[in-house]
């Protein structure tokens, strides 16, 4: 047989077995969940607030980790434990690493050059190239200094001049960072034009989050729909959003160029990633149109994402003052009281290390569910079909409180990740492993998330006493374990 013949035949056989499998999958039946309704499916079961909780509990009540639901024929798949999304995810991640185009987030309010809601592709994997070549795990000079610089230089002095506004102080703290990084630019300590700028376009995510809340989401051509209609108030409202997000991806990346121009800018991702762009080709145009998105990306993730974690990490303090005592106690005998913290010394204090973990298990600091990702074939697992372009959510907060891997997952208890002798223990799950994402769409930045706020911590925990603040009569405020339900927590 000629190798012609040998390779149209095993392209027949190929297609035949494929065909077979596709057959098969589809005979199967999708994974359990709530009863359907005839054309709205599980419409009116999905939950607008704290949906991850809802699918925990559906976990219970159906006894399994993945479930399906559908909406108006869109189907959803669910994963609630660490196990089934690492089966599908990160060893499947071929066939799980694209998203779902949300009409909504992408079109209708422009966010469609966000790395993070990008389709698996070409476009995607430029950005997120350009970003790991510059924001490498194994090059902390990229990041460290500018942590540094903030935490020491805005952080401290304002919480020693004015505590009571500590929330400010750690907004353009970590904003700050984030600016420096993507840009260059430094913030002002208070009311700063770029932060609230972040503040105001990312605060929409918040209320547009995903899988079933925006009903243009799941009936794409209402999107067309004109302005003036009866219902039509989501366009109306997401012309304002779009121009929050425009003006949030050029102002910054505009006023980089200028002092890249002028010679006065500070080193940063964009100026040394346009250093590389040559001449004023079609291609050299590309290229910093991608500069554009993956530093507004840098930008948008720190500002928002990171500040989370910080936040969780104060309210912890606050509502656990014993364990508060206890990283202060071994902050102390580290760092001593002669120097600030560096981040060489996080090697020596497991105890803040298992306080940073409990940080991100407690409340997933990223995201309370990943993005969703979506099924670019018809899968098969434990005997259930997965349909093609089904919306796949890892119900990240379901994993990080399952009772499986976290004895009393709902109490904020650091000491479940030490062992006998006080060092960590590598036998517990670390649940940074679920709050960064998946697979090939896991966060990229991840490292200078727990960077930093490790070092916040470290730096908190070494020069203030967080303590629960006083009313009129002079009692104490107890404060609450509470969040705002959204994309980010």
């Amino acid at each position: 047989m000629h190798s012609l013949e040998v390779v149209a035949t095993g392209l027949a056989v190929a297609m035949a077995l494929w065909g077979l499998l596709k057959k098969k999958a589809a005979s199967l039946p999708t994974p359990p969940g709530p009863k359907k309704l005839p054309i709205l499916g599980n419409l009116l079961d999905i939950p607008t607030t704290f949906e991850w909780i809802t699918y925990a509990r559906w976990t219970k009540e159906y006894d399994s980790d993945i479930l399906h639901i559908k909406a108006v024929g869109v189907d959803i798949i669910i994963l609630n434990s660490f196990k089934v999304a690492n089966e599908l995810l990160d060893k499947r991640s071929a066939i799980y690493s694209s998203r779902t185009r949300f009409t909504m987030i992408s079109e209708l309010m422009g966010w469609g050059w966000l790395m993070s809601a990008m389709p698996y592709g070409e476009s995607w994997r430029e950005r997120r190239r350009l970003f790991q070549s510059y924001f490498h795990p194994g090059k902390p000079t990229t990041h460290q200094p500018r942590q540094l610089e903030y935490i020491r230089g805005m952080l401290l002095p304002q919480l020693l001049v004015d505590p009571e506004n500590y929330a400010d102080s750690l907004k353009h703290t970590v904003g700050g960072i984030a600016l420096s990084l993507a840009y260059g630019i430094k913030v002002l300590p208070h009311e700063d034009p770029y932060i609230r700028i972040a503040e105001e376009a990312l605060g929409t995510f918040t209320q547009v989050t995903v899988s079933g809340r925006v009903l243009v989401d799941l009936i794409p051509p209402l999107k067309h729909i004109p302005e003036w209609m009866p219902g039509a108030g989501f366009k109306r409202q997401a012309k304002i959003w779009h121009a929050l997000q425009k003006q949030f991806r050029e102002r910054p990346f505009d006023d980089c160029l200028k002092e890249i121009v002028a010679g006065t800018v500070r080193p940063c991702f964009t100026s040394a990633s346009i250093e590389n762009v040559v001449g004023n080709s079609v291609d050299a145009e590309h290229q910093r149109e991608v500069i554009q998105d993956t530093s507004a990306m840098v930008f948008g993730g720190g500002a928002d994402t990171t500040l989370s974690a910080v936040e969780t990490f104060v309210l912890a303090m606050l509502n656990f003052p014993e364990i508060q005592l206890k990283a202060q106690e071994e902050v102390d005998r580290v760092v001593g009281r002669s120097r600030l913290p560096y981040f060489a010394d996080e090697a020596d204090m497991p105890y803040l290390s298992a306080v940073v973990k409990e940080v991100f298990r407690f409340v997933d600091e990223l995201l309370s569910w990943c993005i969703p990702h979506l099924a670019s074939e018809d899968d098969v697992y434990k005997g259930y079909h997965i349909p093609k372009k089904a919306i796949v959510i890892a119900n990240s907060w379901a994993m990080l409180h399952d009772d499986n891997e976290y004895v009393e997952p709902e109490k904020f208890s650091p000491d479940r990740f030490l062992d006998k002798d006080g060092q960590l223990n590598p036998s517990v799950l670390d649940p940074t492993r679920m709050a960064f994402g998946f697979g090939r769409r896991i966060c990229p930045g991840s490292h200078i998330a727990q960077s930093t706020l490790w070092l916040v911590a470290a730096s908190l925990l070494a020069t203030f006493d967080i303590t629960k603040g006083l009313d009129e009569s002079g009692k104490e405020v107890e404060p609450g374990l509470e969040y705002t339900s959204g994309l980010v927590m």
